[in-house]
């Protein structure tokens, strides 16, 4: 069989397969970053940019025609950072409701 005409390459012959989304990575990590921070409530500051990275990510992925991969860890990555945000923010009242902010201790006078 001769070889192809120049510059024809058949589909997939040379290349790896699907490159994953580095954002459905970062997704990911800062989803997991935010769970863990959640009980300082820094899940304030990571869970959004978890969840609005994830969600760019996975539009990307969409529309890349196959040649990415990673939904999965970006469809993780979105979630996490919803629940590091929302235990944050849960946190945050918890604390501010055992008056744990409140130092009105009762002094002694006299």
């Amino acid at each position: 069989m001769p070889p192809p005409p120049g510059g024809y390459v058949p589909a997939g012959a040379g290349y790896a397969g699907q490159r994953t989304d580095g954002l459905a990575i970062a997704a990911l990590v800062i989803g997991i970053v935010s769970i863990v921070c959640s009980i300082v409530c820094l899940g304030i500051i990571f869970g959004p940019t978890a969840a609005i990275m994830g969600f760019i990510s996975r539009q990307r992925i969409a529309t890349s025609g196959g040649m990415m991969g990673g939904g999965t860890l970006a469809l993780v990555g979105l979630i996490l950072g919803i629940v590091g945000f929302v235990a944050s923010v849960g946190w945050f009242f918890y604390v501010v409701a055992s008056g744990a902010f409140n130092n009105a201790t009762a002094t002694p006078t006299g």
